[in-house]
């Protein structure tokens, strides 16, 4: 039998409350962070069903496009239930999805035309005049010396010399800044890139990012006039020389499945008073080849927003060119 002096007793008393205090925080560290790694386990499990929902939505529009090409491409309109926006609930989320037609909407990209062939110079002049058309119904207005400043601009930022238009920038302009940076000298990829533009200011960029858009690759300017509605007219008005007016007034009066062609768009006596040379008259067609889908799926507490752009190649078949993780 061991003795223990009293002394000896006390001590061993703090040592046993030591002990057992350093395994109770331990206890409560091993617990705060098995909770932690199940709540991380879980977390990434909701992101990861989230995520194959909205790709699975993808998937469901991209059969819808191609059956809508196949049945109907001749003449694509707002009355179509492509243009339905698409709610699907299921247990823990749901999916939101709407297609969106990327020939309503200004395509940035279409100012980067090359000036050295035949007729190059031209038809660069007329996309700019365009695109002025186009920030001239920006509200609020914006100055004129700005919008030339701007139209340039985004010229030089697109063409591949480093020579600048009347009042445009190139990289000595962008290389002087704070934060320097130096101009694209390609396409653009993505439109958020017209803050970066010389000239570009908060106060009306919000409203301009509404009407226009990129198509990656790809200087296609060409607008469908049946799928072009009220709140983005002054595409429309950029691409005609309609005032914005005269726009509504034809779109009011459009019969709700569009135009059966272009002849009968043409034919409008707005549209003839324009005398629109043959190269504007290519500018306006029935037909879409490039769609975008803005997906939101939402399951448990992860939510998931995707975008993708659609493109149908002249057999109807539809491929993904470009896809996007952001907000919806």
């Amino acid at each position: 039998m061991i003795y223990i002096k009293p002394k000896q007793q006390g001590v061993a008393l703090i040592i046993v409350l030591l002990i057992v205090a350093i395994v109770s925080v331990l206890a409560t560290e091993m617990g705060g962070r098995l909770q932690l790694q199940i709540k991380r386990a879980s977390n990434i499990k909701d992101n990861n069903q989230a995520y194959w929902y909205a790709m699975g939505a993808e998937q469901y529009a991209r059969k819808s496009i191609q059956k809508l090409m196949e049945e109907d491409g001749e003449v694509i309109h707002l009355e179509q239930p492509w243009n339905q926006e698409f709610i699907y609930p299921i247990e823990g989320g749901g999916i939101q999805a709407q297609l969106i037609d990327m020939q309503s909407c200004f395509n940035l990209n279409a100012l980067k035309v090359a000036t050295s062939g035949e007729g190059g110079t031209s038809l660069l002049a007329a996309r700019k005049e365009a695109f002025m058309d186009l920030l001239d119904n920006i509200e609020p207005e914006i100055p004129s010396y700005n919008r030339d400043l701007v139209r340039d601009s985004l010229v030089d930022w697109l063409d591949t010399d480093n020579n600048p238009q009347d009042v445009g920038a190139e990289d000595s302009e962008y290389e002087s800044r704070q934060f320097p940076y130096i101009a694209a000298n390609n396409y653009m990829v993505d439109k958020s890139e017209l803050r970066l533009i010389n000239g570009v200011e908060m106060t009306w960029l919000r409203e301009l990012l509404e009407l226009a858009c990129v198509l990656p690759n790809n200087n296609l300017f060409e607008i469908n006039v049946n799928t072009v509605s009220e709140e983005n007219a002054a595409v429309l008005a950029a691409a005609t020389g309609l005032s914005l007016s005269d726009t509504n007034s034809v779109l009011a009066s459009r019969d709700p499945e569009g135009f059966k062609d272009v002849a009968s768009f043409l034919a409008l006596p707005s549209i003839q008073a324009l005398k629109l040379s043959s190269d504007k008259q290519k500018r306006f067609k029935v037909k879409t080849f490039h769609f975008i889908l803005h997906t939101k799926a939402q399951y448990n507490d992860a939510t998931f927003a995707m975008q993708t752009l659609f493109k149908v190649d002249p057999s109807n078949n539809v491929s993904i060119i470009r896809r996007d993780f952001s907000g919806f």
